[in-house]
C-alpha cells in the first residue's frame, strides 16, 4: 500500500501483543540524523507503549545506510535481542549511489530475515527529497518508526508462536 493512502502511525491498537517481556535492538544511521532521530524516538515511544522497559532497548549507531547491514547482523547474533529494527534514511541525489546504497541495503537486510534467527525491520526510508522523508518521520504521512516498532512486536510474537509449535 503507497505511504500517501496510508499513515504509518495508525494501527489497530488492541491487534498489538504486550511487548513487555521482549527485547529488542535498534541500529540507526547517523547519515540523515534529523530524520533518523524522528524515526527512532517513534520507534521508542511505540515499543514503550505497548510495554517493553527502556533496559529492554539496546540503541546502536552506524555511519550510514549501508552500514546496518553490518550492525543489524551484530546485533541477532548477539542473542541478547528478540528482533532488530533497522533504521535509516537515503535521499535521492545526483549520481547512481541512491540506487546502490538502498539495494545492497534491502538485500543485505533481506538476507538477515532469510538466514538469521531473529527477525530484522526494515526501517529505511527511500526518497526522492527531503520533504517525502519529514513527511515519512513524523510529518503528513505519520512516523514509520512507529510502524517498525508494531512490526518489531509482530515478528517477535509470530517467532514465540511459531517456536511453541515445533
Amino acid at each position: 500500500m503507497a505511504t500517501k493512502n496510508h499513515n504509518l502511525s495508525h494501527y489497530d491498537i488492541q491487534s498489538v501483543p504486550d511487548a513487555s517481556n521482549m527485547r529488542f535492538g535498534i541500529v540507526v544511521s547517523e547519515w540523515n540524523e534529523n530524520i533518523t532521530a524522528a524515526l527512532l524516538h517513534g520507534a521508542v515511544e511505540t515499543l514503550q507503549k505497548h510495554g517493553t522497559h527502556l533496559d529492554n532497548i539496546d540503541i546502536r549507531t552506524v555511519p550510514g545506510s549501508f552500514e546496518l547491514i553490518y550492525g543489524a547482523a551484530q546485533m541477532a547474533r548477539s542473542e541478547q535481542v528478540d528482533a532488530v529494527i533497522a533504521i535509516g534514511c537515503v535521499i535521492r541525489g545526483d549520481t547512481p549511489h541512491f540506487d546502490y546504497i538502498c539495494a545492497g541495503t534491502t538485500q543485505g537486510l533481506a538476507e538477515l530475515n532469510t538466514h538469521g534467527k531473529v527477525p530484522v525491520i526494515y526501517g529505511l526510508i527511500t526518497t526522492e527529497n527531503m520533504q517525502q522523508a519529514e513527511d515519512r518521520a513524523g510529518g503528513i504521512h505519520g512516523n514509520k518508526g512507529d510502524e517498525c516498532a508494531i512490526t518489531a512486536i509482530k515478528m517477535v510474537d509470530f517467532a514465540c508462536r511459531y517456536k511453541k509449535k515445533l
